[in-house]
């Protein structure tokens, strides 16, 4: 594997600097007077935040033609922006049968993207992948002349953060994984291990859907149904890690079974294996995947478009379960199981606004179609993220 430089530490991690550098990071560039009107902070703490981030190189402070202009009581009215070459991470989701990596730079920017099929789902195997896969990605990062200064992993499931530690992963059938800890000896750098979904988040947060809101949702359908929660700017894991479960929710105790122990939860019902199942026995046709489920109901099986109506009304109960508990603004729907929306987004539709309450019922649903690689971002962001501050919030 490349030699790794030694770890760097962020200048200054104060929390004061890393939401100086977080805000710019996702509103950038910015003067101070408006980094100041955006945290809440006075502008001497944004001066003493600032000031060392420049030095090191994290920020560049850009001549503008207008910042004369713009001059009040003396402070420098010239934009601030992230150097995003500054500092390059590796991001790695895990899914099933495949690894997918990505090395973006400060900005997460995505500047390569490498995928890696799985031999098997032990964790073993999937060390032994990751393994090359970071080998690949920081051969990619020399050519950057730019020091890789941390790695973030997202995997399904029960994942403990500040532990590195994998509780449960049910697609991977992984029991009390210590990931971050055989990853970090594996490759020699930081490691910061999370749920895929709550990862996906940090990274709609920062750069996407989310930006600039203090409350929103990732849902995501696919082969689980997962949920990641924004509650007053914050990423929200729960006391347990396990926040926003939806997929788990029970919507009928007399519906399948779970792999969870229940019946009748979201995922047992809208899930890729659940889908499948149903459309099996409600067609006869022995379909042997979800593409191959979705195929059919695409060619007008009226019992495989039941099954993916029945799917579309549990997402949207589901999905009316976290607008009546957290009041979000947007919920936003993503996930590999976006091919199959137009099956199923009247019924989501329907069924949140007969589930939302009063209010609840004015946050926004869209859809926002991500690839893996886009998750596998996410990641990244997560490494950026612990790179900068010690709390991952």
């Amino acid at each position: 594997m490349p030699s790794t430089t030694p770890a760097e530490v962020f200048p200054v991690p104060t929390p004061a600097a890393s939401q100086i550098f977080t805000t710019v990071l996702s509103h950038g560039p910015l003067t101070r007077s408006e980094m100041a009107e955006r945290t809440g902070l006075s502008a001497a703490a944004v001066t003493k935040a600032v000031r060392p981030l420049i030095e090191a190189g994290y920020l560049v402070e850009d001549a503008d033609e207008e910042a004369e202009a713009r001059r009040a009581l003396g402070r420098p009215a010239n934009p601030v922006r992230v150097d995003g070459g500054r500092a390059l991470f590796i991001g790695v989701k895990v899914t099933g049968d495949e690894l997918i990596g990505v090395l973006t730079d400060l900005c997460c920017r995505i500047r390569v993207a490498r995928h890696l099929p799985l031999p098997a789902r032990a964790p073993e195997p999937v060390l032994a992948q990751f393994a090359e896969l970071v080998r690949e990605l920081l051969t990619e990062a020399d050519g950057f002349g730019v020091p890789v200064r941390g790695i973030g992993l997202a995997v399904s499931g029960d994942v403990d953060r500040a532990a590195g530690a994998v509780r449960y992963s049910p697609f991977l059938e992984w029991h009390d994984v210590p990931l971050a800890e055989l990853a970090a000896m594996t490759t020699g750098l930081p490691v910061t291990v999370d749920n895929d979904v709550r990862a996906l988040t940090v990274a709609e947060q920062w750069f996407g859907a989310g930006v600039g809101l203090s409350d929103f949702a990732v849902v995501t359908v696919g082969a689980g149904i997962g949920c990641g929660l924004v509650v007053h700017g914050r990423v929200v894991s729960g006391a347990h890690g396990v926040a926003g479960e939806i997929g788990h929710v029970a919507i009928d105790p007399a519906g399948p079974p779970c792999h969870c122990g229940n019946r009748g939860c979201v995922e047992a019902i809208a899930g890729e294996e659940a889908i499948v199942a149903g459309v099996r026995e409600a067609t006869g046709v022995r379909v042997a995947d979800a593409d191959a489920a979705l195929a059919l109901a695409h060619a007008g099986d009226a019992g495989a478009r039941a099954v993916y109506a029945r799917a579309g009304e549990a997402i949207g109960r589901g999905i009316a379960t976290v607008a009546n508990l957290f009041g979000p603004e947007l919920v936003t729907i993503s996930g590999e199981g976006l091919a199959a929306y137009d099956l199923f987004a009247e019924q989501i539709r329907d069924a949140f606004a007969a589930a939302a309450f009063g209010s609840a019922a004015r946050c926004a649903v869209r859809t926002r179609p991500l690839p893996f690689e886009e998750w596998a971002r996410g990641a990244a962001a997560t490494a950026i993220q612990s790179f900068i501050t010690t709390d991952p919030n």
